[in-house]
């Protein structure tokens, strides 16, 4: 879900086996008694399954809604420009097709994605994407308009021209990248197999540094918190965690 002021539409992303939707609400009645109002749907029949479902979105700095589709399970759609598997929208807070879009007439921003999962931005403007992969690498991306990860052709830093390289590269077991912020002039990635927070310096986005490894289980999503610390999400209760008894926990801390 995507929130700005309390007078701000809120958006939702939702998975359902008839389509992925996207839907915005508005907030009704008084503070301490706030609800979502009936919801007006602004992008329907997104492509779905049980699993590879996407699902982050998030406004960029250009004020557009940006929105992360998995392959569904369809491998090859994600290098299929008519199909918005394997991809990352780029829309109007209406749903509509902004008319600077790299596709004329099209919604998708960026393909050749597995199962993009975190997006966020730097103060410059630089859009990050957190990924995960197969069997080999998952990723860490700079998203550009119009660009090709590779999925499924490649997976990883391939070296191919015609394809975008990811700024760092994990295998699965140490990572599972989730939801990523930025921080300062740090990357922030929450991780799920690898059960730990990574750190990441926007100019060194080579390397990365760990924390609260296995401190806290699963970790499925990391936000900036107003007071300028960070809000972390754990995951530990989705049938692949190990819970504690009072899972699941949003925490707060310092990154410092």
């Amino acid at each position: 879900m995507r929130m700005d002021g309390p007078e701000q539409p809120r958006f939702l992303h939702s998975t359902a086996a008839d389509g992925n939707r996207i839907q915005r609400f508005t907030l009704e009645g008084n503070p301490g008694a706030l609800r979502l109002g009936a919801p007006e749907t602004i992008l329907e029949r997104l492509p779905s399954a049980s699993y590879h479902n996407g699902g982050r979105i998030a406004f960029g700095p250009d004020g557009m809604l940006y929105a992360t589709v998995g392959d569904a399970g369809d491998r090859e759609s994600a290098q299929d420009l008519d199909a918005l598997s394997g991809k990352i929208l780029r829309m109007t807070p209406t749903g509509g097709v902004p008319r600077n879009n790299p596709f004329p007439g099209s919604l998708v921003y960026s393909y050749g994605h597995r199962n993009p999962q975190g997006i966020a931005w730097a103060a410059d403007g630089t859009m990050y994407a957190s990924e995960f992969g197969q069997n080999t690498w998952d990723e860490l991306n700079t998203i550009r308009p119009g660009a090709n990860y590779g999925w499924p052709i490649v997976e990883g830093i391939a070296g191919r021209r015609e394809y975008v390289d990811p700024l760092q590269q994990w295998s699965p077991a140490d990572a599972s990248p989730s939801g990523i912020a930025v921080h300062d002039d740090t990357i922030v990635i929450a991780n799920l197999r690898g059960q730990r927070l990574r750190v990441v310096p926007t100019d060194r986005p080579a390397t990365s540094t760990e924390r609260f490894a296995g401190t806290y289980g699963r970790l499925r999503d990391v936000t900036n918190a107003p007071d300028g610390t960070l809000w972390i999400l754990t995951n530990n209760t989705d049938g692949r965690g190990n819970p504690r008894p009072d899972d699941d926990h949003i925490f707060r801390t310092p990154l410092t």
